[in-house]
């Protein structure tokens, strides 16, 4: 007996080429993920699907819809995450504060809650990494992180990791080499995953994982994403930027100026200043730091605008793809051409002897 499949829902597990691969909502007997397709009015209006996205997907296979998130990002390309594993090594390549700060703030604003995992940490003496520990603690306890220490090599505490991450669906994230891969290996050796040392002569990692995908475990699911390393505040402007810094947003109140930058010697009366001690060295550098790009975006918005055309439009309560202003711009110009190159053709010619 064949089975119907009529608008199914699903939760995209893998995306390759055109493909996306699907896990059924409701379970198929023999079928564990199934092989779908754009729906084409979904590719005319460029809609974006992520791995962790939710979709219905008709009796064809084509995603017809993707469902409401509850989160989502770009860097990496993931949606409807609980918590995201944000990983940093201890050494190699060495602990980059401003690189995770810049993590961080990109999860505060997309909403994501984050987990701190500083793995390899049997690269250290226990006098060096209880100075570590303890320098970490005292930066980000008091923002509300939670945080664990990992060896990947020697399965240090990847028990207490498991209990954190326990019935959730999350995310790693973290610069090439710090261990994501070896992390995910340790919690599962059956899945084998490839890994790569740190380059000795970039002195960074080298990025092994290619695609996003989620990894089924017994009481959680993980998506490895691929490593990557350039991430921009180019879409927040400067003065929005204090509000993704929990420090800075809760004493920027008390300024005298409601955009205030924060800057030293800059800004007058600004109690984020006169309060500098209170936040940590490697927290107010990373935002000096990120408030440069977002200036950037600025000039750009203040130029060229950020409105942008609908890529679909309702007709009779159905949905359409829409061309873009372009393309019809182009379209009607063509259309007059030919037009006007059929009048001259049908035009008898004027006899002037």
């Amino acid at each position: 007996m064949s089975i119907i499949l009529i608008n199914m829902i699903g939760q995209v597990y893998k995306i390759h080429s055109d493909f996306y691969y699907v896990m059924p909502e409701t379970k198929i007997p023999d079928i564990k993920i199934v092989e779908c397709k754009l729906r084409e009015i979904l590719k005319k209006g460029k809609t974006k699907i992520l791995v962790g996205d939710f979709v219905e997907y008709n009796e064809d296979f084509a995603i017809t819809r993707v469902l409401k998130r509850k989160n989502f990002c770009f860097k990496p390309a993931v949606a409807n995450l609980d918590l995201m594993l944000v990983v940093s090594a201890i050494l190699e390549p060495d602990l980059d504060f401003i690189q995770l700060n810049r993590y961080l703030t990109f999860l505060k604003y997309h909403k994501i809650n984050a987990l701190l995992c500083f793995n390899k940490d049997d690269l250290t003496s226990a006098d060096e990494l209880n100075q570590i520990k303890e320098r970490i603690e005292n930066i980000y306890k008091p923002l509300g992180y939670d945080m664990v220490f990992t060896s990947a090599l020697n399965k240090d505490g990847l028990s207490v990791l498991k209990k954190m991450i326990k019935g959730k669906t999350i995310a790693l994230t973290g610069l090439s080499g710090v261990g994501k891969s070896s992390i995910l290996n340790a919690l599962n050796p059956d899945f084998n995953l490839k890994t790569k040392t740190v380059s000795e002569r970039l002195k960074r990692g080298v990025h092994t994982t290619r695609h996003s995908e989620i990894l089924e475990f017994s009481d959680f699911k993980i998506i490895d994403t691929p490593g990557f390393s350039k991430l921009t505040f180019d879409f927040i402007l400067p003065k929005d930027l204090g509000d993704y810094f929990d420090e800075i947003k809760e004493l920027k109140t008390g300024c005298k100026f409601s955009d205030c930058l924060h800057i030293i010697d800059t800004d007058e009366d600004c109690n984020v200043i006169n309060n500098l001690e209170n936040i940590d060295i490697s927290r107010y550098e990373s935002y000096i730091e990120f408030l440069e790009e977002t200036k950037k975006y600025k000039t750009k918005v203040t130029y060229e605008g950020t409105k942008s055309e609908s890529t679909t439009k309702i007709h009779s309560n159905k949905e359409f793809a829409k061309i873009s202003t372009k393309k019809r711009t182009h379209s009607r110009k063509k259309l007059k051409q030919t037009a006007k190159n059929l009048i001259l053709e049908h035009t008898p010619e004027e006899n002037y002897d």
